[in-house]
């Protein structure tokens, strides 16, 4: 209830009126300077000024009235009723009813003791203040407030050389603590000194960290157990795995050997669903897999390779960056490598080659953030290169959802756990992005500027109001963003369904269109091939009837003659013995004849050599 009260003041008692004018300027007084004065100042260096980093925080206590309950009873028995009034005669009992109603006594009393039992009534009445009457509503009205966020804190990395943070954890109970890991990704260029140690922060608590997890190696991960808030997971430079119990203090409960670990820095590390809480898998660029249990972590319990070629061989395998697994397919895991393929695989299967299920193409470079959509497990969310997408299991040619390409290169991304529209990204230029793609597509609903060094991760708390983001410089900074941001809107997981269904429908069209398109082409190019193979074929077949025809003739021509040159012979022989004269003129006939007969060879011979005369 808002309690108003207006001061009232009459005209007359403000004073005379102000009649306002305008004129020059006009010099007063002058003071010059006094150099005298000048020479008694004294610098003060250095100045010591207490500065508050905490937050401000006030105490106040309220005590409200003690109200002592009573527990009153009317007991109401037949009876009172004079003498001369038979209380089983109606008559009689209405006459006298209405006889007493007329006394002024009778309707004091009743009024006075009206306001006592109403008084009454309305303390049995009194409902609970902190009682919530409408938890069945999953929608509430649609805020009008503009999104915004605020700073709330900012950890800054204590150690003197400065070191990027590269990834965050949420305490599962309660969010209360911040775990992050500082590490410097440049390769061979660490500088000397170096610090290898990751902090947990209390968010109350901004000067100094809680507990310092100190490894043997940097740590690029560091994940809580869901189930066991003091153990934690950590990916190391080296490819080693360590784990962290806070119960015995800073340094590693368990370590993985370097004969079984991975070969490159392990860059990804995630908690399984499981009935002990100690199963885990973990990433690398090496292009490996593996699932740990952390009671025994001397070697891993799996391995799969990421060889999109089937073939297992570790040379052909793409480098894992990311993961995602989601409680709710349990036998599905999705791996984001350097290469921009983001692979899907099925951890039941018999053989290694037949747990990368598809992929899924996409980005011009590593995909540093891949997640599932909280309501609507079969999309999820990639960020890569210049640009996050959208996904959907349904369609694997191509993303459903983009934005836009930004000048500034994208290192991070995380859904919102309360909305199913809000997604939020990071840049290099130190910028954090909120999408709202319901409230809009094309731009984000929220860009903040964090910090001018390059943001690196961030981390989304379970209540979607928290934001943390960690720099190239190490610090960590704690947003808080409107309730609009983190408030479920009316019909927004309907309103997202239908988003996610409708670009899935049209991104299929397009793909069966393409399809198409590619199987016309591919016609028509097989068709002019076909074409071009039947004219040469033709062209092949006309020379070659030209060929076989004169050849054919070729030869009957000389058949024709060896038949008359024989027959020359054998009527020469039949004649009858010849004179010395004709017997010469004989020879010369037949030394023609024979003439005659070696150029028809030569010519069937298609020899060039000239003929003896």
């Amino acid at each position: 209830m808002e309690i108003v009260y207006v001061y009232v003041k009459k005209r007359s008692e403000f004073g005379k009126q102000c009649n306002f004018t305008d004129r020059q300027a006009e010099l007063n007084i002058d003071i010059p300077p006094n150099p005298e004065l000048a020479e008694l100042y004294v610098e003060r260096n250095p100045v010591d000024t207490g500065i508050q980093c905490s937050t401000s925080m006030s105490e106040h206590e309220a005590n409200t009235e003690r109200i002592e309950m009573e527990t009153r009873g009317v007991n109401h028995v037949e009876g009172g009723w004079p003498k001369d009034v038979n209380p089983l005669e109606l008559e009689q009992t209405i006459r006298f009813r209405k006889k007493v109603e007329k006394d002024e006594n009778y309707i004091n009393a009743i009024t006075q003791l009206g306001l006592i039992m109403e008084h009454c009534i309305k303390q049995n009445n009194a409902i609970d203040i902190y009682q919530e009457y409408f938890d069945d509503e999953d929608s509430v009205e649609v805020t009008e407030e503009a999104p915004s966020a605020k700073t709330i804190n900012v950890f800054r990395d204590p150690q003197e050389i400065k070191r990027s943070a590269t990834h965050l954890s949420w305490h599962p109970d309660g969010s209360k603590k911040l775990a992050v890991a500082y590490s410097c990704l440049n390769f061979q260029r660490a500088p000397p000194g170096m610090s290898h140690d990751s902090y947990i922060w209390d968010l109350e608590n901004p000067n100094r960290p809680e507990i310092a997890l100190k490894p043997s190696s940097p740590v690029i991960t560091l994940e809580y157990n869901p189930k066991d808030s003091h153990v934690l997971l950590g990916g190391c430079y080296n490819g080693q795995i360590a784990c962290w119990d806070t119960r015995k203090g800073s340094m590693v409960a368990e370590l993985s050997t370097i004969e079984f670990s991975h070969r490159d820095p392990v860059y990804g590390t995630i908690w399984l669903q499981s009935k002990t809480g100690t199963e885990c898998f973990s990433a690398s660029t090496d292009g490996q897999v593996m699932w740990w249990d952390i009671r025994k972590l001397s070697e891993p319990t799996e391995v799969v390779i990421m060889d999109i070629t089937k073939k297992e061989q570790l040379d052909n395998a793409l480098g894992a960056i990311s993961l995602e697994f989601e409680a709710t397919l349990p036998t599905k895991f999705m791996v984001g490598t350097e290469q921009g393929v983001v692979i899907s695989c099925n951890r039941k299967a018999k053989t290694s080659a037949e747990k990368i299920v598809c992929t899924f193409s996409g980005h011009h470079g590593p995909v540093y953030a891949l997640q599932r959509n909280p309501f609507y497990p079969k999309n999820f969310l990639t960020v890569g290169d210049w640009t996050a997408r959208i996904w959907s299991e349904d369609s694997r040619e191509s993303s459903i959802m983009w934005t836009k390409y930004h000048m500034a290169y994208l290192t991070d991304g995380a859904w919102s756990p309360v909305r199913p529209a809000v997604f939020f990204t990071t840049k290099m230029d130190g910028t954090l992005d909120i999408w709202d793609f319901v409230f809009k597509q094309c731009d984000p609903a929220l860009s903040l500027k964090v910090c001018d060094e390059a943001l690196f991760c961030l981390r989304v708390q379970d209540n979607g109001c928290f934001v943390a983001c960690g720099s190239q410089l190490g610090t960590t900074t704690l947003l808080e963003v409107s309730s609009g941001l983190c408030t479920l809107q009316r019909n927004e997981k309907n309103i997202a369904s239908s988003i996610f269904e409708r670009e899935t429908r049209r991104e299929k069209i397009l793909e069966a269109r393409h399809r198409e398109m590619r199987l016309k082409e591919k016609g028509k190019s097989d068709g002019k091939e076909e074409e071009l193979r039947e004219e040469e074929t033709a062209v092949d077949l006309e020379e070659l009837v030209g060929k076989a025809e004169e050849e054919f003739f070729d030869i009957i021509l000389s058949e024709l003659k060896k038949k008359e040159a024989e027959a020359l012979r054998k009527s020469k022989l039949q004649q009858p013995s010849l004179k010395p004269e004709d017997e010469a003129e004989g020879e010369e006939e037949m030394e023609a004849d024979d003439l005659v007969e070696r150029e028809d060879q030569a010519e069937e011979e298609g020899g060039s050599e000239e003929t003896p005369a």
